[in-house]
């Protein structure tokens, strides 16, 4: 139940997105090494979750677009100098910072997950890619196995930057940014000191 204070931002595709690219990230880094099947299937859906994401990048609702959050680097720049001041502009959708998050996280997720299929491929012989590596000694399996661990932890390293700004964001314009993305809205204006 809404009232008129309140206004619709984040759609239904995109919380769906995001909780379950929590719940799907959380489950492939807690089986990274005991539970081969589950991590390759939590990272599988990581990777339909992205496809789905992309496109709804494109063709979704407002605030879903990347056309509506992502943002020059001289705006990120200005966004961050004035969080540190604490006298950042509030955004409806996302803002700079939160926009180049999405990208980050996106971006690394993708390389998070490219990585594992072709380390499941080369290590394990199992996979969509696992005829490339047929007939290759171990360096394969090492070296891709290094890079799918730099970027899962790259992107856990994002993770908590990113919880970090919603904390900051929603102490500095007295809003909670978690509820809103559970709920789908915000409200119109916010309570300035």
């Amino acid at each position: 139940m809404t009232n008129s204070s309140q206004i619709k931002v984040w759609d239904p595709l995109v919380r769906f997105f995001h909780w379950s690219l929590v719940s799907a990230f959380i489950i492939a880094f807690i089986t990274e090494d005991d539970f081969l099947s589950i991590h390759s299937w939590a990272g599988y859906l990581i990777l339909a979750l992205l496809i789905i994401r992309f496109v709804w990048g494109f063709v979704g609702t407002r605030y879903a677009r990347f056309s509506d959050f992502v943002y020059s680097i001289e705006n990120i720049k200005q966004f961050l100098k004035d969080t540190l001041s604490l006298k950042a502009k509030r955004y409806i959708g996302h803002n700079p910072a939160g926009g180049a998050m999405v990208v980050l996280l996106m971006l690394s997720l993708l390389m998070t997950t490219t990585t594992g299929i072709l380390v499941l491929g080369a290590e394990e012989h199992a996979g969509p890619v696992a005829h490339w590596f047929s007939e290759t000694n171990g360096f394969w399996g090492s070296a891709l196995e290094n890079l799918h661990e730099f970027f899962a932890n790259f992107t856990l390293l994002l993770v908590f930057v990113h919880v970090a700004g919603v904390l900051v964001e929603s102490l500095i314009h007295k809003e909670n940014l978690v509820s809103a993305m559970l709920t789908g809205f915000k409200n119109k204006e916010v309570e300035e000191d």
